[in-house]
């Protein structure tokens, strides 16, 4: 995965994070599997809902399948 510097973060738009907060970038595949890994993580921890792992994994999928 490549290294997502913080200038390049916070230039990307809304729409290349899965939740509001630029929280967990999906701009390529390699991001947007490791962002269904954590939310999958976090969601074990208790520290997300399963409604918010739903929201990431949506969004994940639609990168990952080209959209």
């Amino acid at each position: 995965m490549a290294k997502l510097t913080t200038k390049e973060r916070d230039k990307l738009p809304d729409s290349k994070f899965a939740l509001p907060g630029h929280k967990y970038p999906v701009e390529d595949a390699a991001h947007a599997r490791n962002a269904k890994a954590r939310a999958s993580q976090q969601v074990k921890a208790g520290k997300m809902s399963k409604a918010d792992e739903k929201k990431v994994n949506a969004k994940a999928d639609k990168v990952l399948k080209g959209d």
